[in-house]
């Protein structure tokens, strides 16, 4: 089950550029290596998207987290799970570029007025 973006206050927004051509290739690599190791450490994800306008080649995911302690401690725990440098070194010729943002929720009232 995903997490209810709107039930977390802090959002992890990672972009990974993804050289030319080789999406498919990153995304059973990532599949296959990556993902079993964030669930166990990170969680359920929000979602995963690719870039269809605008700049190309980019892979997004997206991870809810209660606080920037939370994400502090559950990305330590991925970054020393002992399968992640294998998913680091199969990847390392895929990404061309990654950034992160940390993203807070913001209530509209006008949202909740429609509610």
């Amino acid at each position: 089950m995903r997490p209810d973006p709107n039930c977390y206050p802090l959002v992890d927004h990672r972009v990974y550029t993804i050289a030319l051509r080789k999406m498919n290739e990153f995304i059973e690599v990532f599949d296959r290596l990556a993902m079993p190791v964030l669930l166990q450490t990170l969680g359920n994800p929000i979602g995963f998207h690719v870039s269809q306008v605008g700049p190309l080649n980019q892979f997004v995911h997206l991870w809810a987290y209660e606080s920037l302690a939370e994400y502090e401690r559950r990305s330590a725990l991925r970054d020393s799970h002992p399968a992640f440098p294998a998913y680091l070194q199969a990847s390392e010729h895929l990404i061309v570029a990654q950034e992160n943002r940390l993203i807070r929720h913001v209530e509209l009232p006008s949202l909740k007025r429609r509610a």
